[in-house]
């Protein structure tokens, strides 16, 4: 297999490239991870079943929309495809470290700047995966049908065909039907998200300069992202205080990141089993609560 992807890192980059050093690398739960390297030529390759190769397409494709910002850095994707045992993606390998004061000061600038590129619609021109979930992106002019539809009710079906069903489907169903009441004063602009951003897919290059990268991209409301950033923890006061020298956030955005992150942790729930479920319940029912729905 080493091979016939060396054949098409070539193809792709014109160079010659035959993997004399195949080494495996820790990170992520959804993929498989290796630095290919032939004398001073390195690539980051992903792996995974050869049905998975449209998710590799789709982020090839989300990593060529963000550097097209020119705002922040990703890995450049270099070819994907795949075999017949498995799905593959080649990126450029970087050499990463912890983020710094300062490289988390630039990245909360650069995500706000990353925020300023938009569109007139919610979604994208084409689905993508959140972890190896399906990610709906079909275009909307309305973002809390996008978020109600696309989002959590995609997530919720998903959860009563996994066994969660009653009162998270009865209770979430509620919420959806009311969704429209977090934006009574709020209108989201469909800024270019990253869609999967905690701290996992965020570092610094050798240089000190932040670097993202396994994005879930879409055109939604740039809180998602600062959302996300909060779920699992990871990033320092100066992020977000940088954020929001650049870009301030609405005052509806502190319970608003709790609707945003109910969709991550619905997925990590279909993804990963029932230790996500009652943090699912807990975020409902306190969502619920904020609009005096009972």
């Amino acid at each position: 297999m080493q091979d016939i992807i060396s054949q098409h890192i070539a193809t792709a980059t014109g160079l010659a490239f035959k993997a004399r050093s195949v080494l495996s690398l820790s990170g992520g739960d959804i993929n498989a991870a290796f630095r290919y390297q032939d004398g001073n030529a390195r690539y980051f390759v992903k792996l995974n079943r050869p049905e998975l190769a449209d998710m590799f397409a789709a982020e090839s494709t989300g990593l060529q929309e963000l550097a097209a910002t020119q705002t922040l850095r990703v890995p450049n994707p270099i070819v994907y495809g795949q075999t017949d045992s498995h799905a593959f993606l080649v990126l450029e390998y970087l050499e990463l470290s912890r983020a710094s004061v300062s490289s988390e000061r630039l990245l909360g600038q650069q995500l706000a700047q990353l925020h300023q590129s938009v569109q007139p619609y919610f979604g994208w021109y084409r689905d993508n995966t959140i972890g190896s979930t399906l990610q709906l992106n079909q275009k909307s002019q309305h973002w809390p049908s996008f978020w109600c539809e696309q989002r959590l009710g995609f997530q919720l079906q998903l959860a009563a065909k996994n066994g969660y069903g009653d009162w998270l489907q009865t209770s979430g169903e509620r919420l959806c039907d009311h969704l429209a009441l977090f934006f009574t004063d709020y209108t989201p602009t469909p800024s270019l998200l990253h869609g999967d951003l905690w701290a996992g897919n965020a570092a610094a290059d050798k240089q000190g300069m932040p670097v993202i990268f396994d994005p879930a991209c879409y055109y939604g409301d740039r809180e998602a992202d600062l959302a996300m950033t909060e779920l699992f923890g990871g990033f320092s006061r100066d992020f977000y205080a940088a954020y929001q020298t650049v870009w301030p956030l609405n005052e509806g955005y502190k319970v608003r990141k709790s609707l945003y992150n109910l969709y991550h942790i619905l997925n990590h729930l279909n993804l990963f089993g029932g230790g996500y479920l009652q943090q699912a319940r807990n975020i409902i029912a306190s969502l619920l609560a904020e609009l005096g729905v009972t």
